[in-house]
């Protein structure tokens, strides 16, 4: 992976070329219009931001545009006597303002000073598209949180989702390694382990679904146009598996008229660690102008270990290896009409667990053998957009593919009797290996209608099919037994709308709905040797047909710079089998409905956000750990959570940006369910729980941004940020019930820009904190050892990025 690293480096000397930064020619049909229309359609056939503040512009007449132009030129040509102007606000965005008036005289320039100079005016309306029709984000009745790609360095997108942890504070992780987390949102949290249960947020790359009984692939956050977080449930428009929301991430999509690309790499140290490497590259290239387009991302990245394992004798063990990329084409048959096709893989190799012991001081453990892991993902999709003015179609179909392997040391099982081990077998050295495999088809078709203000309509159709397999492996004194494992299926065909009306003045109703119909079925994955099967559900197996309605209402009203808003929202995971150490049982389905009222107010310097819900979580899908020490996943009782969010951005001045949020969260099983396992010692534990687990009762996260000339030809760009996190416990049970949390993560990044030149210099955990991310390391050891996951140390990045 350093020759990799060095390779990537190398290329990107090669192959860097004079600057870019012209604007990009489109193929642009616009018919005349009201100038809230036209915008919207000229945006998305430009993919930039254009919007406006003074809502007595919205009813302007526009001309008619079309041929292949710049935005730049097609709005000029668009507004040409039409009683606005636009003005650029930033790469790829526009606000369309008044025409001013003409003056009758011209002010007189002061002697001897300079001509005053005017901050630039507000940031344009960003449109939310992950509503799967374009809302302005100010008609939103929901919270939703918009990362635009500008604003993730190559530092920040190497880490991948973990980056959305410095700006968005509702959105958590666990931390048991790259490629083995699970993502959280409000305070949804079910367990930390990985089994057959539907994760609660979805994430999606594009159109295209990429996780279902699956954790996070932490995808690399490189070549990206912009992240959308919808705080959930998000039953109505992406159904199962949306319980606390979801997370699209945007790629950068093929230009057609011109080549271009960047390169970058770099090179950081880690305090109590060694070296790493990272580099990448970004091509564009036009294969037919105007009409078709590819564009091609590589990297490959190497991540120093910092634990040293004192059992073993080693040092820095944890390295993490990461590479990959994805192909994008684009064909424009016509203005109108669009298809794309896009493959996106990625591999990350663990070398040994993240887990440190905070007896031995938080940067070390004890242990006596390696614990890989890796993460394997594949995804495939194609597109079709056909537009009609106001009206949208879209078609996709998508393949995902997922395989997670992960190794845990100290299988709980070490009387001689025992039924695994049996007396002639020795388990002074024992593991248990886990594979998880996940293959997922989907297709969906939607038709859509976007008017002003965020009103309109969608219908839709989709079909989706996932097999999830998970299979078990213990190694005892050097012999290997395959255990029990488990395979789900299931297949959903579903229909769903939702439409939004002005009622009266600003006051705008949506309502909506979704339709499935879920056949599941499930069996045991019984090991060579049929004996080591202890029990079996009898009914687990049965294929079994299960039918959700969700419906949704919300209510939004919006006055100057103020909207208002109410919603309700429904959502629900399907049930399956799970494997209880060698007891298969079945896990019934989970749903959530929720409340939620907020403000937000939109200024042109400053914007503010609140809001509170509270959601009613019934029959709790969640794991456990069993009296042996295996997960296991069972259904926990119901519960609520209540939640409040806060969070502001302000610029005091026009090239300084401070931003900050705090979340409050309060979790609880409210009706438990009472959890009975067998242990090793022929005992019987009986517990239940009354907290849910990963999501910790008070975060808070503030930031600044800072660019400017610094001197002729160089322009700097600084960013920090801090978050604190608060405690949380590890999991649902006494066992799992270890606190972790409360600690402070900072960063600090600096950019100096010169033509097509970007060099960069970071540093992350400025405090050098040590904290505990997480309290696990291995499900076996919990009874004895006091496992953390310690915060990365200190750590310096510095890195050159190169535009051609």
């Amino acid at each position: 992976m350093i020759r990799l690293a060095s390779i990537l480096a190398v290329v990107a000397l090669v192959f860097a070329s004079p600057a870019f930064g012209r604007e990009e020619r489109h193929r642009v049909s616009v018919p005349a219009s009201r100038l809230d229309l036209a915008i919207q359609t000229l945006g998305r056939q430009t993919g930039t931001s254009i919007g406006f503040r003074d809502r007595r512009i919205a009813h302007l007449r526009v001309r008619t545009v079309r041929g292949t132009m710049t935005a730049s030129e097609a709005l000029a040509s668009m507004l040409k006597d039409s009683g606005a102007i636009p003005r650029r606000v930033a790469s790829g965005s526009f606000l369309i303002e008044p025409a001013p008036r003409p003056s009758p005289t011209k002010p007189r320039r002061r002697e001897g000073h300079a001509a005053s100079t005017l901050p630039p005016p507000p940031p344009v309306e960003i449109i939310v598209t992950a509503t799967k029709r374009d809302i302005p984000i100010a008609s939103y009745p929901g919270m939703v949180h918009v990362v635009e790609g500008d604003r993730i360095s190559v530092a920040n997108g190497r880490q991948g989702t973990d980056a959305l942890g410095t700006t968005t504070t509702s959105v958590v992780s666990t931390h048991l390694g790259p490629g083995r987390n699970k993502l959280f949102i409000r305070g949804i949290a079910d367990s930390s382990f990985l089994g057959p249960t539907q994760a609660t947020v979805g994430q999606y790359w594009g159109n295209s679904r990429i996780t279902y009984a699956s954790p996070d692939p932490s995808l690399k956050l490189y070549d990206v146009g912009r992240i959308e977080v919808l705080e959930g449930p998000q039953g109505t428009l992406y159904g199962a598996g949306s319980l606390g929301g979801i997370v699209r991430v945007v790629p950068q999509g093929p230009r057609l008229d011109r080549v271009e690309g960047t390169a970058w790499t770099g090179i950081e140290a880690v305090s109590h660690g060694q070296a790493g490497y990272d580099g990448g590259v970004v091509a564009n290239l036009p294969l037919i102008k105007d009409r078709l387009g590819l564009r091609a991302v590589a990297f490959g990245s190497v991540e120093s270990g910092y634990i040293d394992d004192i059992g073993r004798g080693l040092n820095d063990v944890n390295d993490v290896n990461s590479f990959g990329g994805r192909v994008a084409l684009r064909f424009d048959a016509t203005d109108s009409l669009s298809f794309s096709t896009s493959v996106v893989g990625q591999r990350i190799d663990g070398a040994d667990s993240q887990y440190s012991e905070s007896s031995l001081g938080g940067l070390e453990r004890s242990s006596t053998m390696a614990l890989p892991f890796r993460n394997d993902f594949l995804l495939a999709d194609i597109v079709a957009h056909k537009s009609w003015n106001e009206l949208e179609l879209t078609v996709s179909a998508a393949y995902a593919g997922q395989k997670v392997s992960e190794q845990f040391e100290g299988l709980a099982l070490t009387d001689p009797g025992d039924t695994l081990i049996g007396p002639s077998l020795d388990a002074s050295q024992t593991s248990y290996r886990q594979s998880t495999r996940g293959n997922m088809i989907t297709g969906e078709i939607r038709l859509a209608r976007n008017l002003p203000g965020g009103t309109g309509w969608l219908l839709a159709a989709s079909l989706l099919h996932n097999d999830a397999k998970v299979q078990r492996e213990t190694s005892l004194g050097g012999t290997s037994l395959d255990l029990t494992g488990v395979k789900n299926s299931i297949d959903e065909i579903t229909v769903y709308g939702e439409g939004s009306v002005t009622v009266t003045g600003g006051l705008k109703a949506t309502v909506g709905g979704r339709l499935t119909s879920s056949r599941l079925s499930g069996q045991a994955l019984t090991p060579v040797n049929p004996e080591i099967v202890l029990a079996l559900d009898p009914g687990a197996s049965q294929s079994r047909t299960e039918t959700e309605l969700l419906p949704s209402a919300a209510l939004s009203y919006e006055t100057g710079q103020v909207t208002l808003f109410a919603r309700y929202q429904e959502g629900f995971r399907p049930g399956g089998i799970a494997v209880r150490r060698e007891f298969v049982q079945r896990f019934s389905n989970d749903t959530v409905s929720s409340a939620e009222a907020g403000a937000r107010y939109r200024g042109s310097n400053l914007k503010l956000e609140a809001s509170v819900s509270r959601a009613d979580w019934r029959n709790i899908q969640a794991d456990v750990i069993d009296g042996f020490g295996f997960p296991a996943t069972t259904n926990i009782g119901d519960g609520r959570v209540f939640s409040l969010g806060l969070s502001g951005r302000w610029r005091p001045l026009p090239s300084f940006e401070l931003e900050g949020a705090v979340y409050v969260n309060d979790s609880k099983v409210t009706q438990p369910v009472e959890l009975v396992f067998a242990n090793q010692n022929g005992e019987v534990d009986r517990h239940s729980t009354d907290r849910l687990p990963n999501i910790a009762d008070f975060m808070a996260h503030a930031g600044f941004s800072w660019w400017g000339s610094i001197s002729k030809g160089y322009e700097l760009e600084l960013s920090g940020h801090a978050r604190y996190v608060g405690k949380s416990v590890l999991g649902v049970g006494p066992l799992l019930g270890r606190e972790q949390g409360n600690y402070i993560d900072t960063g600090i990044e600096a950019q100096l820009v010169r033509g097509n030149l970007r060099y960069s210099l970071s540093l992350t955990n400025l405090l050098d904190v040590t904290g505990n991310r997480f309290a696990l390391g291995s499900p076996f050891q919990l009874r004895e050892a006091d496992q953390i996951v310690p915060l990365k140390p200190r750590t310096i990045r510095m890195g050159i990025q190169i535009s051609y």
